[in-house]
Protein backbone atom coordinates (compact mmCIF):
# COMPACT_ATOMS: atom_id res chain seq x y z
CA UNK A 1 0.00 0.00 0.00
CA UNK A 2 2.75 2.39 0.89
CA UNK A 3 4.60 1.57 -2.26
CA UNK A 4 1.48 2.34 -4.31
CA UNK A 5 1.08 5.49 -2.89
CA UNK A 6 4.50 6.73 -2.87
CA UNK A 7 3.89 5.86 -6.90
CA UNK A 8 1.06 7.86 -7.18
CA UNK A 9 2.53 11.10 -5.55
CA UNK A 10 5.73 10.64 -7.38
CA UNK A 11 3.25 10.90 -10.42
CA UNK A 12 1.76 13.30 -9.91
CA UNK A 13 4.82 15.17 -8.85
CA UNK A 14 5.69 14.22 -12.58
CA UNK A 15 2.79 15.79 -14.21
CA UNK A 16 2.75 18.95 -12.09
CA UNK A 17 6.67 19.50 -13.56
CA UNK A 18 5.93 18.84 -17.10
CA UNK A 19 3.07 20.68 -17.39
CA UNK A 20 5.00 23.63 -15.29
CA UNK A 21 8.02 23.42 -17.80
CA UNK A 22 5.58 22.73 -20.51
CA UNK A 23 4.04 26.25 -19.85
CA UNK A 24 6.60 28.06 -19.74
CA UNK A 25 8.00 26.39 -22.93
CA UNK A 26 5.01 27.28 -24.41
CA UNK A 27 5.28 30.90 -23.63
CA UNK A 28 7.89 32.66 -26.10
CA UNK A 29 10.22 35.33 -24.32
CA UNK A 30 12.23 37.87 -26.00
CA UNK A 31 15.04 39.51 -23.91
CA UNK A 32 16.16 42.64 -25.43
CA UNK A 33 19.54 42.53 -23.49
CA UNK A 34 19.97 39.27 -25.29
CA UNK A 35 19.10 40.65 -29.13
CA UNK A 36 21.70 43.21 -28.53
CA UNK A 37 20.38 46.20 -26.75
CA UNK A 38 22.57 47.79 -24.31
CA UNK A 39 21.71 49.34 -21.28
CA UNK A 40 23.79 52.83 -21.71
CA UNK A 41 21.20 55.75 -22.71
CA UNK A 42 23.68 55.96 -25.76
CA UNK A 43 22.82 52.93 -27.93
CA UNK A 44 19.58 52.76 -30.45
CA UNK A 45 18.33 49.45 -29.40
CA UNK A 46 15.50 49.77 -32.58
CA UNK A 47 16.70 46.65 -34.76
CA UNK A 48 16.36 44.51 -31.17
CA UNK A 49 13.01 46.13 -30.21
CA UNK A 50 11.73 45.32 -33.59
CA UNK A 51 12.96 42.12 -33.76
CA UNK A 52 11.84 40.84 -30.91
CA UNK A 53 8.10 42.16 -32.03
CA UNK A 54 8.38 39.99 -35.20
CA UNK A 55 9.13 37.04 -33.69
CA UNK A 56 6.46 37.19 -30.91
CA UNK A 57 3.83 38.44 -33.94
CA UNK A 58 5.35 35.57 -35.40
CA UNK A 59 4.51 33.42 -32.14
CA UNK A 60 1.39 31.26 -32.49
CA UNK A 61 1.51 31.43 -28.62
CA UNK A 62 1.70 34.33 -25.65
CA UNK A 63 4.75 36.02 -26.23
CA UNK A 64 6.38 38.46 -23.72
CA UNK A 65 9.19 41.28 -25.06
CA UNK A 66 11.36 42.24 -21.51
CA UNK A 67 12.99 45.12 -21.29
CA UNK A 68 15.53 44.89 -18.25
CA UNK A 69 16.72 47.54 -16.17
CA UNK A 70 18.70 50.23 -17.30
CA UNK A 71 18.33 52.99 -20.06
CA UNK A 72 16.97 51.78 -23.73
CA UNK A 73 17.82 54.57 -26.37
CA UNK A 74 14.89 54.05 -28.78
CA UNK A 75 14.56 56.22 -32.16
CA UNK A 76 10.99 56.43 -33.56
CA UNK A 77 9.66 53.01 -34.11
CA UNK A 78 6.11 51.84 -35.12
CA UNK A 79 4.88 48.15 -34.26
CA UNK A 80 2.26 46.85 -36.90
CA UNK A 81 0.09 44.42 -36.21
CA UNK A 82 -1.31 43.42 -39.83
CA UNK A 83 0.33 40.34 -39.74
CA UNK A 84 0.99 39.24 -36.62
CA UNK A 85 -0.85 35.78 -35.46
CA UNK A 86 -0.35 36.68 -31.70
CA UNK A 87 -2.97 38.13 -29.53
CA UNK A 88 -1.12 37.68 -26.72
CA UNK A 89 1.83 39.69 -26.64
CA UNK A 90 3.12 41.58 -23.34
CA UNK A 91 5.77 44.34 -23.28
CA UNK A 92 6.94 44.16 -19.30
CA UNK A 93 9.58 46.89 -18.80
CA UNK A 94 11.94 46.90 -15.84
CA UNK A 95 14.03 49.92 -16.87
CA UNK A 96 13.84 53.34 -19.16
CA UNK A 97 13.21 53.59 -22.50
CA UNK A 98 14.62 57.15 -23.09
CA UNK A 99 13.74 59.29 -26.77
CA UNK A 100 16.24 61.04 -28.43
CA UNK A 101 17.91 64.00 -26.48
CA UNK A 102 18.20 65.72 -29.77
CA UNK A 103 14.53 66.72 -30.81
CA UNK A 104 14.51 66.91 -33.81
CA UNK A 105 15.28 63.24 -34.39
CA UNK A 106 11.89 62.09 -33.55
CA UNK A 107 10.25 65.53 -33.47
CA UNK A 108 8.16 65.58 -36.44
CA UNK A 109 7.88 61.84 -36.86
CA UNK A 110 4.32 62.36 -34.98
CA UNK A 111 4.71 59.66 -32.73
CA UNK A 112 7.76 57.97 -30.53
CA UNK A 113 6.50 54.93 -29.45
CA UNK A 114 3.47 53.79 -32.37
CA UNK A 115 1.26 50.17 -32.47
CA UNK A 116 -0.85 50.06 -35.56
CA UNK A 117 -3.90 47.39 -35.88
CA UNK A 118 -2.19 45.70 -32.77
CA UNK A 119 -4.87 42.65 -30.71
CA UNK A 120 -4.16 41.39 -27.34
CA UNK A 121 -1.03 43.61 -26.45
CA UNK A 122 0.27 44.89 -22.87
CA UNK A 123 2.53 47.31 -21.63
CA UNK A 124 3.59 46.48 -18.29
CA UNK A 125 5.53 48.94 -15.74
CA UNK A 126 8.33 50.70 -16.96
CA UNK A 127 9.24 54.37 -17.44
CA UNK A 128 9.36 56.22 -21.30
CA UNK A 129 11.10 59.16 -20.89
CA UNK A 130 10.51 61.49 -23.86
CA UNK A 131 12.76 64.05 -23.07
CA UNK A 132 11.03 66.96 -24.15
CA UNK A 133 12.52 69.90 -22.23
CA UNK A 134 14.31 71.00 -25.12
CA UNK A 135 11.96 71.27 -27.56
CA UNK A 136 9.59 72.92 -24.88
CA UNK A 137 12.36 75.92 -24.39
CA UNK A 138 12.63 75.86 -28.52
CA UNK A 139 8.34 76.67 -28.59
CA UNK A 140 8.81 79.10 -25.90
CA UNK A 141 11.20 80.64 -27.65
CA UNK A 142 9.54 81.58 -30.96
CA UNK A 143 11.89 79.70 -33.15
CA UNK A 144 10.47 77.83 -35.53
CA UNK A 145 10.62 74.17 -34.27
CA UNK A 146 9.32 70.60 -34.63
CA UNK A 147 5.31 69.95 -33.97
CA UNK A 148 6.91 67.09 -30.67
CA UNK A 149 5.96 63.49 -31.24
CA UNK A 150 3.49 61.57 -28.85
CA UNK A 151 5.23 59.23 -26.65
CA UNK A 152 3.06 56.09 -26.79
CA UNK A 153 0.08 56.15 -29.21
CA UNK A 154 -2.13 52.84 -30.18
CA UNK A 155 -4.09 53.33 -33.19
CA UNK A 156 -6.51 51.50 -34.69
CA UNK A 157 -6.20 48.49 -31.84
CA UNK A 158 -8.19 45.88 -29.65
CA UNK A 159 -8.01 44.35 -26.11
CA UNK A 160 -5.42 46.90 -24.91
CA UNK A 161 -3.92 46.86 -21.55
CA UNK A 162 -1.47 49.08 -20.32
CA UNK A 163 -0.53 48.85 -15.98
CA UNK A 164 1.95 50.76 -14.14
CA UNK A 165 3.35 52.76 -16.97
CA UNK A 166 5.03 56.15 -15.84
CA UNK A 167 5.84 58.97 -18.65
CA UNK A 168 7.97 61.76 -18.02
CA UNK A 169 8.75 64.87 -19.94
CA UNK A 170 7.18 64.07 -23.36
CA UNK A 171 7.53 66.26 -26.12
CA UNK A 172 3.92 66.46 -26.69
CA UNK A 173 1.17 63.95 -25.80
CA UNK A 174 1.76 61.39 -23.52
CA UNK A 175 -0.56 58.58 -24.30
CA UNK A 176 -2.94 58.10 -27.11
CA UNK A 177 -5.71 56.10 -27.60
CA UNK A 178 -6.96 56.69 -31.29
CA UNK A 179 -9.76 54.24 -33.32
CA UNK A 180 -9.57 51.78 -30.58
CA UNK A 181 -12.02 49.23 -28.94
CA UNK A 182 -11.55 47.93 -25.13
CA UNK A 183 -8.59 49.41 -23.66
CA UNK A 184 -7.72 49.61 -19.65
CA UNK A 185 -5.15 51.87 -19.03
CA UNK A 186 -4.15 51.21 -14.98
CA UNK A 187 -1.58 53.49 -12.78
CA UNK A 188 -0.44 55.42 -15.01
CA UNK A 189 1.50 58.11 -14.02
CA UNK A 190 2.35 61.48 -16.37
CA UNK A 191 5.04 64.18 -15.25
CA UNK A 192 5.88 67.46 -16.92
CA UNK A 193 6.36 70.81 -15.70
CA UNK A 194 2.73 72.90 -15.43
CA UNK A 195 4.15 75.15 -18.38
CA UNK A 196 5.47 72.48 -20.62
CA UNK A 197 3.13 73.08 -23.77
CA UNK A 198 0.64 70.24 -25.23
CA UNK A 199 1.86 67.49 -22.85
CA UNK A 200 -1.79 65.81 -22.36
CA UNK A 201 -1.59 63.07 -19.76
CA UNK A 202 -4.10 60.57 -22.40
CA UNK A 203 -5.83 61.55 -25.61
CA UNK A 204 -8.68 59.25 -26.27
CA UNK A 205 -10.55 60.09 -29.72
CA UNK A 206 -12.73 58.09 -32.09
CA UNK A 207 -12.73 54.45 -29.36
CA UNK A 208 -14.84 52.73 -27.36
CA UNK A 209 -15.18 50.89 -24.25
CA UNK A 210 -11.40 52.68 -22.55
CA UNK A 211 -10.84 52.44 -18.94
CA UNK A 212 -9.05 55.00 -17.22
CA UNK A 213 -8.40 53.95 -13.39
CA UNK A 214 -5.52 54.83 -10.52
CA UNK A 215 -3.18 57.08 -12.06
CA UNK A 216 -2.06 60.28 -11.65
CA UNK A 217 -1.24 63.35 -13.82
CA UNK A 218 0.87 66.09 -13.64
CA UNK A 219 1.19 67.94 -17.33
CA UNK A 220 0.96 71.53 -19.31
CA UNK A 221 -2.12 70.74 -20.25
CA UNK A 222 -5.39 68.78 -20.06
CA UNK A 223 -4.83 65.40 -17.31
CA UNK A 224 -6.72 63.31 -19.91
CA UNK A 225 -8.61 64.88 -23.14
CA UNK A 226 -11.39 63.20 -24.95
CA UNK A 227 -11.85 64.24 -28.06
CA UNK A 228 -14.25 63.57 -31.30
CA UNK A 229 -16.42 59.68 -31.87
CA UNK A 230 -15.47 58.57 -28.04
CA UNK A 231 -18.05 56.42 -26.34
CA UNK A 232 -18.39 54.22 -23.25
CA UNK A 233 -15.38 55.83 -21.67
CA UNK A 234 -15.33 55.16 -17.74
CA UNK A 235 -12.55 57.50 -16.01
CA UNK A 236 -11.78 56.49 -12.18
CA UNK A 237 -10.01 57.54 -8.79
CA UNK A 238 -7.29 60.35 -10.84
CA UNK A 239 -5.44 62.69 -9.17
CA UNK A 240 -4.87 65.83 -11.56
CA UNK A 241 -2.05 68.14 -11.08
CA UNK A 242 -0.35 70.90 -12.42
CA UNK A 243 -2.95 71.08 -15.72
CA UNK A 244 -5.69 71.70 -17.65
CA UNK A 245 -8.36 69.21 -16.05
CA UNK A 246 -10.53 66.45 -17.61
CA UNK A 247 -11.57 67.90 -20.64
CA UNK A 248 -14.06 66.98 -23.45
CA UNK A 249 -12.66 68.66 -26.70
CA UNK A 250 -12.09 70.42 -27.92
CA UNK A 251 -15.14 69.69 -30.39
CA UNK A 252 -16.39 71.41 -33.45
CA UNK A 253 -14.01 72.04 -35.33
CA UNK A 254 -14.98 70.17 -38.58
CA UNK A 255 -18.42 70.42 -39.62
CA UNK A 256 -18.87 66.72 -39.93
CA UNK A 257 -17.75 65.07 -36.76
CA UNK A 258 -18.76 62.64 -34.90
CA UNK A 259 -19.79 62.49 -31.05
CA UNK A 260 -18.94 62.22 -27.60
CA UNK A 261 -21.06 60.12 -25.63
CA UNK A 262 -21.70 57.70 -22.39
CA UNK A 263 -18.87 59.25 -20.40
CA UNK A 264 -18.04 59.04 -16.62
CA UNK A 265 -15.77 60.80 -14.67
CA UNK A 266 -15.92 59.48 -11.21
CA UNK A 267 -13.80 60.09 -8.15
CA UNK A 268 -11.00 62.54 -8.98
CA UNK A 269 -9.01 64.97 -7.40
CA UNK A 270 -7.93 68.20 -9.03
CA UNK A 271 -5.32 70.35 -7.29
CA UNK A 272 -4.05 73.97 -8.61
CA UNK A 273 -5.71 72.93 -12.04
CA UNK A 274 -6.86 75.12 -14.40
CA UNK A 275 -10.21 73.54 -15.03
CA UNK A 276 -11.91 70.69 -13.45
CA UNK A 277 -14.42 69.22 -15.27
CA UNK A 278 -14.27 70.89 -18.88
CA UNK A 279 -16.58 70.70 -22.28
CA UNK A 280 -15.25 72.66 -24.85
CA UNK A 281 -16.00 73.31 -28.25
CA UNK A 282 -15.13 75.85 -31.12
CA UNK A 283 -17.46 78.73 -31.66
CA UNK A 284 -18.43 77.06 -35.46
CA UNK A 285 -20.98 75.04 -37.51
CA UNK A 286 -20.52 71.65 -36.91
CA UNK A 287 -22.85 67.99 -36.25
CA UNK A 288 -21.08 67.05 -33.47
CA UNK A 289 -22.57 66.14 -30.25
CA UNK A 290 -22.07 65.73 -26.54
CA UNK A 291 -24.76 63.25 -24.28
CA UNK A 292 -25.18 61.03 -21.48
CA UNK A 293 -22.20 62.49 -19.48
CA UNK A 294 -21.43 61.87 -15.28
CA UNK A 295 -18.86 64.22 -13.51
CA UNK A 296 -19.46 62.34 -10.30
CA UNK A 297 -17.57 62.57 -6.29
CA UNK A 298 -15.18 65.43 -7.39
CA UNK A 299 -12.94 67.19 -5.10
CA UNK A 300 -11.66 70.76 -6.34
CA UNK A 301 -8.57 71.84 -4.43
CA UNK A 302 -8.02 76.05 -5.82
CA UNK A 303 -9.20 75.16 -9.16
CA UNK A 304 -9.41 78.08 -11.01
CA UNK A 305 -12.84 76.56 -13.00
CA UNK A 306 -13.90 73.67 -11.19
CA UNK A 307 -17.05 73.30 -13.60
CA UNK A 308 -17.38 74.97 -17.23
CA UNK A 309 -18.94 74.56 -20.15
CA UNK A 310 -17.15 76.70 -23.14
CA UNK A 311 -18.16 76.66 -26.48
CA UNK A 312 -16.91 79.73 -27.13
CA UNK A 313 -13.22 77.68 -27.05
CA UNK A 314 -10.49 79.84 -28.54
CA UNK A 315 -7.22 79.30 -26.79
CA UNK A 316 -4.65 82.39 -26.66
CA UNK A 317 -7.87 84.47 -28.06
CA UNK A 318 -5.68 84.15 -31.37
CA UNK A 319 -7.73 83.82 -34.64
CA UNK A 320 -10.95 82.81 -33.33
CA UNK A 321 -13.76 81.81 -35.44
CA UNK A 322 -16.57 83.88 -33.86
CA UNK A 323 -19.31 82.08 -35.03
CA UNK A 324 -21.84 79.77 -33.41
CA UNK A 325 -20.96 76.05 -32.26
CA UNK A 326 -22.96 73.68 -33.70
CA UNK A 327 -21.90 70.92 -31.34
CA UNK A 328 -25.62 70.22 -29.32
CA UNK A 329 -24.36 69.33 -25.29
CA UNK A 330 -27.33 67.59 -23.38
CA UNK A 331 -27.57 65.44 -20.43
CA UNK A 332 -24.17 66.39 -18.53
CA UNK A 333 -24.84 65.91 -14.67
CA UNK A 334 -22.59 66.89 -11.86
CA UNK A 335 -23.05 65.53 -8.75
CA UNK A 336 -21.46 65.49 -5.64
CA UNK A 337 -18.65 67.75 -6.36
CA UNK A 338 -16.81 69.89 -3.62
CA UNK A 339 -13.89 71.97 -2.87
CA UNK A 340 -12.50 75.55 -3.84
CA UNK A 341 -12.28 77.92 -6.59
CA UNK A 342 -9.44 79.62 -7.56
CA UNK A 343 -11.88 82.44 -8.86
CA UNK A 344 -14.69 83.91 -8.23
CA UNK A 345 -16.86 82.26 -10.73
CA UNK A 346 -16.92 78.79 -9.56
CA UNK A 347 -19.96 76.98 -12.37
CA UNK A 348 -19.32 78.25 -15.47
CA UNK A 349 -21.40 77.41 -18.27
CA UNK A 350 -21.35 79.23 -21.79
CA UNK A 351 -23.44 77.84 -24.17
CA UNK A 352 -24.08 78.00 -27.80
CA UNK A 353 -27.14 80.28 -28.80
CA UNK A 354 -27.59 78.26 -31.60
CA UNK A 355 -27.44 75.01 -29.93
CA UNK A 356 -28.53 75.50 -26.04
CA UNK A 357 -27.19 73.36 -23.56
CA UNK A 358 -30.10 70.96 -22.12
CA UNK A 359 -30.87 68.97 -19.65
CA UNK A 360 -27.90 69.77 -17.65
CA UNK A 361 -28.25 68.92 -13.77
CA UNK A 362 -25.96 69.99 -10.54
CA UNK A 363 -26.75 67.82 -7.64
CA UNK A 364 -25.10 68.41 -3.89
CA UNK A 365 -22.43 70.88 -5.23
CA UNK A 366 -20.41 72.51 -2.97
CA UNK A 367 -17.58 75.21 -4.41
CA UNK A 368 -16.48 78.14 -2.71
CA UNK A 369 -13.92 81.23 -3.26
CA UNK A 370 -11.42 82.16 0.06
CA UNK A 371 -13.88 80.12 2.34
CA UNK A 372 -16.89 82.44 0.78
CA UNK A 373 -19.74 82.25 -1.18
CA UNK A 374 -18.21 81.78 -4.68
CA UNK A 375 -20.57 82.71 -8.23
CA UNK A 376 -21.94 80.99 -11.36
CA UNK A 377 -22.50 82.13 -14.73
CA UNK A 378 -25.00 80.62 -17.12
CA UNK A 379 -25.42 81.77 -21.02
CA UNK A 380 -27.87 79.54 -22.81
CA UNK A 381 -27.92 76.63 -20.20
CA UNK A 382 -31.26 74.63 -19.56
CA UNK A 383 -31.66 72.80 -16.79
CA UNK A 384 -32.13 71.71 -13.17
CA UNK A 385 -30.58 71.29 -9.60
CA UNK A 386 -31.28 69.07 -6.68
CA UNK A 387 -29.86 68.88 -3.13
CA UNK A 388 -27.63 71.68 -1.64
CA UNK A 389 -26.46 73.62 -4.03
CA UNK A 390 -24.12 75.94 -3.90
CA UNK A 391 -22.90 78.75 -5.61
CA UNK A 392 -26.37 78.96 -6.45
CA UNK A 393 -27.74 77.12 -9.95
CA UNK A 394 -28.45 80.17 -12.62
CA UNK A 395 -29.66 77.23 -14.94
CA UNK A 396 -33.06 78.36 -16.55
CA UNK A 397 -35.85 75.56 -16.52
Amino acid sequence: MAGALSFILAFQYFLLTFFHYSSIAANANYNLQSLGAKSDGKTDCCKAFLSAWTSACASTQPATIFVPPGRYLLGAATFAGNSCKNTAITIEIDGTLVAPSDFNVIGNSGNWIKFESVTGVSVIGGTLDGQGTKLWACKSSGKSCPTGATTLAFYNSNNIIMNGLSSINSQKFNILVDGCHNAKLVGIKVSAPGNSPNTDGIHVEKSTGVTIMNSQFGTGDDCVSIGPGTSNLWIETIACGPGHGISIGSLGWDLQEPGVQNVTVKSATFTGTQNGARVKTWARPSNGFVKNILFQHLVMVNVENPIIIDQNYCPDDHNCPNQVSGVKISDVTYQDIHGSSATETAVKFDCSKGNPCSDITLEDVKLTYKNEAAHSSCINAIGKSSGSVEPKSCLSL
